[in-house]
């Protein structure tokens, strides 16, 4: 049948779809302090997540919130017995709590990752180090953004 995609659904009905959610309120899209401590919760379960042995590294003032430069590195000796097996960066206000997941493994020689984030509002940025031995520790830290990524009004 002409129009019609392999699942029945009509280019009419696609494009109808498709304009409805364009026009929903970027607003009821954005992270909360809850949805954020949800996603960790997803992470480390009931596990307790202790201070230490991370360093979270990100401008504290944002001029430009496009592409925030974050590094996050955590003391450990990556070897087979004790290393870190995942990085993992949370946000509050974004339209995701969950930043990213880096997975890591003995073989990286150190526990350190370095990108590029876009923040959508000034916020806390939160980062947990998972370790081979089931210990999760974590480093936080606020940034003031003065022009927002993510959520900016295009009107």
């Amino acid at each position: 049948m002409p129009g019609t995609t392999k699942r029945g659904t009509t280019r009419r009905t696609f494009v109808t779809g498709a304009a409805l959610l364009s026009v929903l309120p970027l607003a009821s899209a954005r992270a909360t302090p809850d949805a954020m401590a949800a996603a960790i919760k997803e992470v480390v379960g009931d596990n307790a997540i202790r201070e230490g042995r991370m360093t979270l590294d990100l401008p504290p003032l944002i001029e430009n919130g496009n592409a925030v430069p974050l590094t996050v590195s955590v003391e450990s000796p990556m070897s087979e017995a004790d290393h870190i097996k995942a990085i993992h960066v949370f946000n509050e206000k974004n339209p995701q709590p969950r930043v990213f997941d880096a997975r890591l493994g003995p073989g990286n020689g150190k526990a350190a990752i370095g990108t590029r984030i876009k923040l959508g509002d000034s916020q806390k940025i939160v980062a947990i180090a998972e370790t081979s031995k089931g210990e999760f520790f974590s480093a936080s830290a606020d940034v003031i953004v003065t022009l927002a990524a993510c959520l900016e009004d295009l009107t």
